[in-house]
């Protein structure tokens, strides 16, 4: 039966919301083995840490089951006290958000006006674009070298309007970073009227000496930086989205204006607190998640794919020089997900996670049956 309620006129929407292409999240596992029939199915699309909460986690987890009747605190005081007192940065220069995903919107709520710019590499994270596009600000969009945020291009995209420079590092969806001395002198070189965000999400993986610590490298200098970290990635928290910025008092005061009220669950900031003090399980993740990239990495050059580098996170970018969506559906078919980069930026590339070495064994067979059957056409 035909909606009887009158059609709401596009023009009842801001001009900057119509036009903006919507994140599109990938369809759950369980709804794609029904729908293809498929008795598994290995997600390797979402840059998701192959495993669960660490232990400590879990167990706060289960003790605040029984309180869920209550608000969370909205300032998340215990754990920026705890994050505070690790990083050894005042209470005030923290804010907690819904990721580092929301923490990007409240920046983009509490700076951007409508003509205001926002400068970053491309292809790069989406939400940057988008969370611009939500205020009515433009995004300048420099072109990636070698797979690598182009700095000096960066430098030179800069004009009086530029309020935020993000930096993507390491820069999703390519794997790839910036050494030291390249942001050491593309800090050096930004104007002071514009805050550099410097998007560590995928810190903890990272064991590269030339990587820097934005925290104690950029922010602890007196550098005019936000840096931004996550629980969703080798903590395994992503499904309840916590993360934090560390900035200067005045962008997190502002941030926070914006925010939605209790936006991070009491489940969510329990069980990062739980999770700050683990170091055995954060080596161990790191050195498995390093396993299996190096694993990725062959079973990709097997196929003829070469996948960028070198790759610092947990996932790897493959440029196929083709439209990639006939790929990613073969695979898709055979029980293997990952992630098509159109939205990104990308539309010939792919973007696949590192897994458990079972999920890797399952992908390289999907892959190899895919790539035979698309050169046997």
């Amino acid at each position: 039966m035909a909606s009887s309620v009158e059609r709401i006129a596009e023009t009842f929407f801001r001009p900057s919301v119509r036009d903006l292409i919507p994140y599109e999240p990938g369809k759950p596992v369980e709804e794609v083995q029904r729908e293809l029939g498929l008795a598994r199915c290995v997600k390797l699309a979402s840059n998701e840490g192959p495993f669960g909460p660490f232990p400590a986690a879990l167990e706060a987890l289960s003790r605040c089951v029984e309180d869920l009747n209550r608000y969370p605190d909205g300032g998340a005081w215990k754990l920026r006290t705890a994050l505070s007192q690790r990083l050894g940065v005042r209470y005030e220069e923290i804010a907690i958000g819904a990721g580092a995903d929301g923490l990007i919107d409240c920046l983009s709520q509490s700076i951007l006006d409508p003509g205001d710019e926002i400068v970053c590499g491309w292809p790069s994270f989406p939400s940057y674009v988008i969370d611009a596009a939500k205020q009515g600000g433009a995004s300048v969009k420099v072109p990636l070298r070698d797979d690598r945020y182009d700095l000096d291009a960066m430098l030179e995209a800069i004009g009086p309007r530029t309020n935020i420079v993000y930096v993507c590092h390491p820069n999703n969806p390519t794997g790839t970073m910036n050494t030291r001395a390249e942001l050491d002198a593309f800090l050096d070189a930004v104007p002071e009227h514009v805050l550099v965000v410097l998007d560590q999400a995928y810190r903890e993986y990272v064991v590269d000496p030339e990587y820097p610590d934005g925290i104690e490298e950029y922010f602890k200098a007196g550098r005019r930086v936000a840096v931004l970290r996550t629980f969703s990635k080798i903590y395994g928290l992503a499904g309840l989205r916590v993360g934090y910025m560390v900035a200067p008092e005045e962008v997190v005061l502002n941030a926070n204006k914006v925010k939605r009220a209790f936006d991070v669950s009491s489940a969510a900031q329990s069980a990062a607190l739980a999770s700050l003090d683990d170091a055995a399980e954060l080596e161990r993740r790191r050195t498995v998640n390093a396993e299996s990239i190096a694993v990725l990495v062959e079973l990709l050059r097997e196929q003829g794919l070469e996948p960028a580098a070198p790759a610092v996170g947990n996932f790897l970018y493959v440029d196929t020089g083709a439209e990639v969506r006939l790929l990613f559906e073969a695979l898709l078919a055979e029980g293997a997900i990952v992630r098509p980069l159109h939205g990104f930026g990308a539309p010939t590339a792919f973007r696949v996670t590192s897994g458990t070495p079972d999920d890797n064994r399952f992908f390289a067979d999907a892959l190899a049956r895919v790539v035979g059957s698309l050169q046997a056409r």
